[in-house]
């Protein structure tokens, strides 16, 4: 899966510029971080080739069920989301944000499902809440996945990416991204 998602942003990042390594075009990095991507599946595979299956538990119905329902209220979300009035790449992330939550209703899905659903509320939510919100929302949804998790831990890990992202993106990088909800500034 992670050598098809490389092989994949790699042939869609095409158009873009890649320039150099000392003057980067808007395609560099999405390139390398593909590059990187398709290693460490490289790596997965390999290592996968040499270790002996774990037994595989028997799925329910809810489990086969749920693959399906996601993809159906992704395709179903997505063009109501169109219609109401969202531009852009956001119809296409409430889609994604519903599929998620929908695979995540079956117990042997609801890790991958509520983490991927924790990126895609990341994204929906960056421009308009600013990227405090938007690690908050990430972590508390994604905390979802794992059941013996700890509020104290949480809250630990939301501060801990708080101050490492502000201090990576917007002090270090200067990337201009709202810092604090769009709302509240204004």
């Amino acid at each position: 899966m992670l050598l098809l998602l490389a092989l994949i942003g790699l042939w869609l990042n095409q158009d873009h510029t890649l320039g150099t390594a000392r003057r980067m075009g808007p395609g560099y990095m999405p390139m390398l971080t593909f590059w990187l991507l398709g290693g460490l599946g490289a790596i997965v595979m390999i290592a996968g080739l040499f270790n002996g299956p774990d037994p595989l538990d028997r799925w329910t119905k809810l489990e086969i069920m749920a693959v399906p329902f996601g993809i159906l209220a992704c395709f179903v979300i997505y063009p109501i989301a169109a219609a109401v009035g969202f531009s852009g790449w956001y119809p296409l992330g409430f889609g994604l944000l519903a599929g998620c939550l929908a695979v995540s209703i079956a117990p042997g899905w609801r890790p991958i499902g509520l983490v991927h659903a924790g990126m895609a509320m990341f994204g929906l939510m960056l421009e308009q809440f600013g990227l405090m919100a938007s690690i908050v929302a990430t972590v508390a949804v994604a905390s979802l996945a794992e059941p013996t998790h700890r509020v104290k831990g949480v809250v630990g890990m939301i501060i801990f990416l708080c101050v490492l992202c502000w201090w990576v993106f917007i002090r270090e990088l200067d990337i201009r991204v709202p810092l604090w909800p769009v709302f509240l500034v204004r």
